[in-house]
């Protein structure tokens, strides 16, 4: 057996995140559904920048721009937990 036939058969294994990076999926989820124009799950997730130009905007707008915060908390909750930490607390996205 070669070893380039024993390196493929090999997975790779995912990172292993903390149970409080993964739990703030579920509460900027929320944040983001209730509050959405706040920008409130911006700054649970640490995007000061990003929160501030959602809740100026939303103000600009007088709350148009929260809709943004809504889809934003449905896509955090339909992601799987691995998936939102390697996204938006590792990659540092901050929009959708």
């Amino acid at each position: 057996m070669s070893e380039e036939t024993t390196n493929q058969s090999v997975p790779p294994t995912p990172p292993a995140y903390t149970k409080e990076q993964k739990d703030k999926k579920l509460l900027a989820g929320i944040l983001g559904i209730l509050l959405g124009w706040t920008g409130a799950h911006k700054f649970i997730l640490g995007y000061t920048k990003e929160g501030m130009i959602q809740l100026v905007i939303s103000l600009v707008t007088c709350g148009l721009f929260g809709i943004v915060g809504l889809i934003e908390g449905i896509i955090y909750l339909t992601k799987s937990d691995d998936e939102f930490v390697a996204t938006y607390l590792v990659g540092r996205r901050g929009w959708f």
